[in-house]
């Protein structure tokens, strides 16, 4: 019988000295002990520890327990006693064994459980954990970061509940899990407190930067990719409650305004791998980008905020992090992101920022991350957000940094969507520019001359692809009709009369002449198809079309030709404002021509 086996290697071992204990006495506990365990001898178990002659046996041998008491606590029912008799052999083993070994006992069965018992496991084992880590005298900095490091290394492979259902289910115990660890790291944060009070040791520094270490972890996940609004029909939103621990436990060890304004990263380790350092780098970049958003966001630990900064430099410190977000792809991240630039921007007055930021290479490159998320992003909502972010954005700035900002993006956006925008942004400030009292040198004279030229222009004369470009040419073309309406080529405000002729060679020319190519091309190609579906006496006939090198459902000889002639009517469109522009051109300049004679 188990229980039998166990007596006789307990009173074999009782009548031993601690240093005579063999590797052979070793094997033989444990077997016994398991065979306790699996045979349902619990209670027995449990007699033979807690009797206080034992106390040196269980010292030494008794975390060789850990493994198969782990699995048979999974085995039983909530309910039933065993499972209670194991529970109180795991407390017992935390509070009698050597805590090195149990240390390592602990955190080998961590380290090999995987999948659904993760969270159970790491639930399991915190208390009795932590129980030994407050008992270790020698290196418990190191101990306490590898306890914390190889619990969020098991956790990181798991799925982050993100809808209201996911949360409320919290099926693999994610939720509850992380909010158990911030416990489990509490007495380790009241200890560095404690300590830093008094001075700053070495040894407390230690067991700092690893607190730092695990909020910086738990900053990258679980919270950047967590849903962290507010969910009606949620009390007490799980990870809400976490990103408030983390941020008291950054606040509560004096990390937390440097993060967020110096972008301390703590001790960063030398790795002579550069794909190892560059690792480092990213993981940091995603935790103090996580950092922002819930201060400035979600608003957690505005109480231990300065209110003594400006916008324009709580934008600055923030660009960083909101380039971090905005080249992410994952929903999650994005809309952190985009919800962060927007925060920054909505603290500001309009025409505020001045031009001197665009000197910064983030307020170059985030709106271009905005750009790529409006035409490339396939979630409707984020496309909407960023187009409203980005005319948040350039209405944030004086007009210099407007013009400089628009010169930017029509040189760079390569999407004839994007350009069609900023021209109608253009055409806005030279409104502006003509109708106040004061003046304005960016949108008049040489400098928007100067940025004419980008604006009426064909990227390829005459051979531009006018269909593709057809918004880009729309908003050319009602920028030079509102130009040639509004200033009056005795004023010339804007300088157009005096370039007109440039423009006319450059831009109204060369579309003249692609709109009659582009015109008799479909004309031609519809002909074609009208002759071949007679011939075929079918419009069943089928086609594949390729866009953007994906190909599309095929398509009836009834749906090309539709096609073509939404693009005749497209044509038709810019023929009639060229027309116009021309007509009025014309117009104005007989006019003058007759007052000259």
């Amino acid at each position: 019988m188990a229980v039998d086996e166990l007596q006789a290697i307990i009173q074999r071992c009782q009548i031993l000295e601690e240093a005579d204990f063999k590797g052979e006495d070793f094997n033989l506990f444990q077997v016994a002990g398991q065979k306790c365990l699996e045979d349902g001898y619990a209670a027995q178990l449990l007699e033979v520890i807690q009797n206080e002659k034992n106390k040196v046996i269980i010292k030494n041998m008794g975390w060789n327990l850990i493994s198969p008491l782990v699995r048979c606590i999974f085995m039983y029912k909530q309910e039933d006693d065993k499972r209670e008799h194991c529970l109180r052999i795991l407390d017992q083993l935390a509070q009698l064994c050597n805590p090195k070994e149990l240390f390592l006992g602990l955190l080998e069965q961590i380290e090999q459980t995987s999948g659904e018992q993760v969270c159970q496991t790491v639930m399991l084992l915190l208390q009795p954990l932590q129980t030994v880590l407050l008992k270790l005298q020698n290196k418990k900095a190191y101990s306490v970061g590898l306890s914390l490091a190889m619990i969020m290394n098991q956790l990181t492979p798991l799925p982050v509940p993100y809808t209201k259902q996911q949360i409320q289910e919290d099926k693999l115990g994610l939720c509850q899990c992380c909010n158990a660890v911030v416990d489990f790291a509490k007495p380790f944060v009241n200890e560095v407190v404690k300590n830093m009070e008094k001075s700053s040791e070495y040894n407390d520094m230690e067991l700092k930067e690893e607190l730092l270490k695990f909020c910086m972890k738990s900053l990258k996940y679980p919270l950047l990719t967590a849903q962290l609004e507010q969910l009606e029909g949620i009390e007490e939103h799980p990870f809400r409650h976490f990103a408030t621990e983390i941020i008291d436990i950054l606040w509560n060890i004096r990390e937390l305004i440097p993060l967020v304004f110096l972008h301390r990263k703590g001790k960063s380790p030398h790795w002579e791998n550069q794909e190892f350092a560059d690792i480092e780098r990213k993981n940091s970049a995603d935790s103090l980008a996580c950092l922002s958003y819930l201060m400035f966001v979600q608003h957690f630990g505005v109480e231990c905020f300065p209110m003594v900064f400006s916008p324009s430099y709580l934008l600055l410190c923030n660009m960083t992090h909101i380039e971090v977000l905005l080249k992410r792809t994952e929903e999650s991240m994005l809309s952190k992101g985009l919800d962060l630039f927007e925060s920054c921007l909505l603290r500001m007055e309009d025409n505020s920022l001045l031009h001197h930021y665009l000197e910064f290479r983030d307020f170059i490159n985030v709106p271009q991350d905005l750009v790529k998320i409006m035409t490339l992003c396939p979630m409707e909502h984020l496309r909407k957000k960023s187009l409203n972010i980005l005319q948040l954005f350039m209405d944030k700035f004086d007009t210099e940094g407007k013009y400089t900002l628009f010169r930017c993006l029509l040189k760079t956006s390569n999407h004839a969507g994007v350009e069609g925008y900023i021209i109608k942004n253009i055409k806005d400030q030279i409104h502006l520019a003509l109708t106040k009292e004061y003046d304005n040198v960016w949108f008049t004279g040489h400098h928007l001359i100067s940025l004419l030229d980008l604006v009426l222009s064909l990227p390829e004369g005459a051979e531009t692809d006018l269909l593709q470009n057809s918004d880009r040419i729309m908003a050319s073309l009602n920028l030079l009709r509102y130009l040639v309406i509004k200033d009056c080529e005795s004023d010339n405000q804007s300088g157009v009369w005096t370039t007109l002729g440039k423009i006319e060679q450059n831009f109204l020319k060369p579309l003249r002449v692609g709109l009659n190519m582009s015109k008799a091309h479909y004309e031609a190609e519809i002909k074609n198809k009208k002759e071949n579906r007679k011939e075929a006496h079918s419009s069943n006939t089928v086609c594949s079309v390729t866009v953007s090198g994906e190909k599309m459902p095929a398509m009836t000889t009834g749906m090309q030709l539709q096609v073509l002639h939404s693009a005749l009517f497209t044509f038709d469109l810019i023929e009639s404002v060229l027309a116009r522009v021309e007509e009025l051109i014309e117009v104005k300049t007989k006019a003058v021509m007759d007052e000259n004679s």
